[in-house]
């Protein structure tokens, strides 16, 4: 299958810049997943789309300000530092981006924040540099000090609110980037779900600068995906294995719920645990645990728009973001949401 099977036009002028002053006051396009069929809606309608017994599963990951401006010790020099990853391994390390890269050579010392915190480069990776940090205190606590969210590249527009580049539920410190089809939801909304017998669970996934990463092969079963960590407890899996024997539906929100919840999988049944994923989703998938998916509207050509084709049609998901782009829908992190509706379970 080619790269190019997944491109469409896009206006520049669509890609949204700012979110809407309402998080559920953005528009919904509603797509049957079996036939195609569209409808128009606000976001606060997906209320009458789950039903009792549904179970809507919610990536409770957190962005971390991960973006660090630096000065490199014993001169002047400017350094912009990305947080990527977490090393397993080394404590205090990560994986990151420089620039520019030719003033982070391994050996450098970067010092954020007049010395709060310290970072000595001590290799080179494949995408950047690995930096291990010194620092008195809490880690995570110097970051919001220092750090700055690290909005994707097609965002030109700063962001004046942070809290509106994490979602309402957001628990657990890690992302890089927003699981951004959660963005649409409020704890009111959420508690109408609630009350209508939606059963709500949470995994983990924590979002990386890869999920932007271009598709550059020709024909996508060449391309390496990135990889990801993912969490998922017992009471978690037990739930969510219950509702499936039971025949109820799962829709998931957003394509990082996805993949933690399909990279767990065995057998059909969902499996406890956690660990790194690179779990590559595209049509010919077998799907094991999810029916359905709230998400927003992808980039042409990503890995993205191969998993929400998967999980449908292509030829749907194509036709459902031509009539996107012809109703000017709002299109990616900022933008409007799809809910890929799997219909009644038989």
């Amino acid at each position: 299958m080619k790269t190019s099977d997944f491109d469409y036009e896009l206006p520049e002028e669509l890609i949204a810049q700012h979110p809407v002053a309402q998080r559920d006051q953005s528009r919904l396009l509603v797509m049957d997943k079996n036939t195609g069929a569209l409808s128009h809606h606000v976001f606060r309608d997906i209320v009458n789309y789950l039903h009792a017994g549904d179970v809507l599963v919610l990536n409770k990951t957190k962005v971390i300000p991960a973006r660090i401006f630096g000065i490199k010790e014993g001169g002047s020099a400017k350094i912009e530092v990305l947080l990527l990853k977490r090393d397993e391994n080394l404590p205090n390390t990560w994986e990151v981006l420089v620039h520019p890269g030719k003033r982070a050579k391994v050996g450098t010392t970067v010092v954020f924040g007049d010395g709060l915190l310290r970072g000595e480069i001590i290799a080179n990776t494949s995408a950047g540099r690995k930096i291990t940090f010194h620092f008195d205190g809490v880690f995570e606590e110097i970051l919001d000090k220092l750090g700055t969210m690290p909005l994707p590249p097609y965002i030109h527009e700063q962001l004046e609110d942070q809290s509106r580049y994490q979602t309402v539920y957001a628990k657990v410190d890690g992302s890089a980037a927003a699981p951004t089809a959660g963005l649409h939801f409020t704890e009111a909304l959420l508690d109408e779900l609630r009350d209508k017998g939606v059963e709500i669970e949470e995994v983990l996934l924590h979002v990386g600068l890869g999920t932007f990463k271009p598709v550059d092969e020709e024909n996508i079963e060449d391309h390496e995906m990135h990889s990801e960590y993912y969490d998922i407890s017992e009471e978690t899996a037990a739930r969510i294995n219950q509702a499936k024997a039971e025949g109820r539906r799962i829709i998931s929100v957003g394509t990082t719920s996805t993949r933690a919840l399909e990279s767990a999988a065995e057998d059909g049944k969902l499996v406890a645990g956690s660990g790194w994923t690179t779990i590559f989703i595209y049509p010919g998938y077998q799907w094991q645990i999810v029916d359905g998916l709230i998400t927003n509207f992808h980039l042409p050509k990503s890995t993205l728009m191969m998993l929400v084709s998967a999980l449908s049609d292509r030829e749907k998901i194509l036709h459902a973001y031509n009539e996107a782009v012809k109703e000017r829908y709002r299109f990616f992190s900022f933008g409007d949401a799809m809910f890929i509706n799997p219909g009644e379970k038989k």
